[in-house]
């Protein structure tokens, strides 16, 4: 039995032309679906293979199949987007319906909503920044450009073998606790910079590092939604951030124009 797997809901556009991609089964093409003036995205699936019962079984038998799919799912959204130059309201994974005539009642129903939505998004992209922190390397630029750690420093070379361990573990605490403080001033500091060059803005939770893979922990997760001619503003403050904080062991990581996930909700 068919279903309807809904990628999301751009503007109507009589230029729109058929989209090459596939569909989240590697074999349906990717369909519009209009009521007035606004479209959803679907492609014709298997109810058996993406109900919402099987993809809960899924998530826990099946990893890899969960992860193939969400990336099909994004390719979908990602496509619309650039391909017709327009914006769109990105769906969740595992957005179902039965029939036609279902979402056909959706679309209708949340009308008002998705065309206030939308007209929010034109002409505007989301774009996410992270940053990250050697804490060795930021500890060590502390050290150096304090001169009450270089007094104590100097302190501790002077004192007797032995004597000298107790203040040089003082200041070993002193500058980890320097340490905390900076990497809490950050986030709130780069989100209000990013902020004045966004129409919104989103801070995200910090990812472990089981999810960024990265040696450095994670110090800030940000969420943009930038008007399409600030993006060059936007990416040049990025770069004057560089400029500032790479030298004492922050790195930022922008990626975008990414489907509006952080400003639809």
């Amino acid at each position: 039995m068919k279903g309807l797997y809904l990628y999301g809901i751009c503007p109507f556009s009589v230029k729109r032309k058929k989209m090459s991609i596939k569909g989240i089964d590697g074999a349906g093409k990717v369909n519009f679906l209009r009521y007035k003036d606004i479209e959803a995205v679907f492609s014709e699936v298997k109810l058996e293979e993406f109900s919402s019962e099987e993809i809960r079984r899924k998530a826990i038998e099946d990893l890899e199949w969960i992860k193939n799919k969400a990336v099909a799912h994004e390719k979908v959204i990602e496509a619309a987007m650039k391909g017709f130059d327009a914006p769109i309201i990105p769906m969740k994974f595992g957005t179902i319906f039965k029939t036609e005539k279902n979402l056909l009642a959706s679309l209708k129903e949340n009308h008002a909503k998705f065309k206030k939505l939308l007209e929010k998004l034109k002409n505007k992209e989301e774009w996410a920044l992270k940053a990250y922190a050697d804490t060795a390397i930021l500890a060590s630029a502390i050290k150096n450009n304090s001169s009450i750690f270089q007094e104590k420093i100097k302190e501790a070379s002077s004192l007797p073998a032995g004597k000298d361990y107790f203040l040089e573990k003082e200041i070993e605490e002193a500058i980890f606790s320097e340490v905390k403080k900076s990497l809490s001033d950050y986030p709130p500091l780069f989100f209000k910079v990013f902020r004045l060059l966004a129409e919104e803005a989103k801070e995200n939770k910090i990812l472990g590092e089981e999810l960024t893979q990265k040696k450095d922990p994670m110090v800030f997760n940000g969420a943009f939604l930038v008007k399409k001619e600030k993006v060059d503003k936007f990416q040049g403050g990025i770069q004057k951030l560089r400029v500032e904080y790479e030298k004492i062991g922050l790195t930022f990581e922008p990626s975008g124009p990414w489907p509006p996930y952080n400003f639809v909700n």
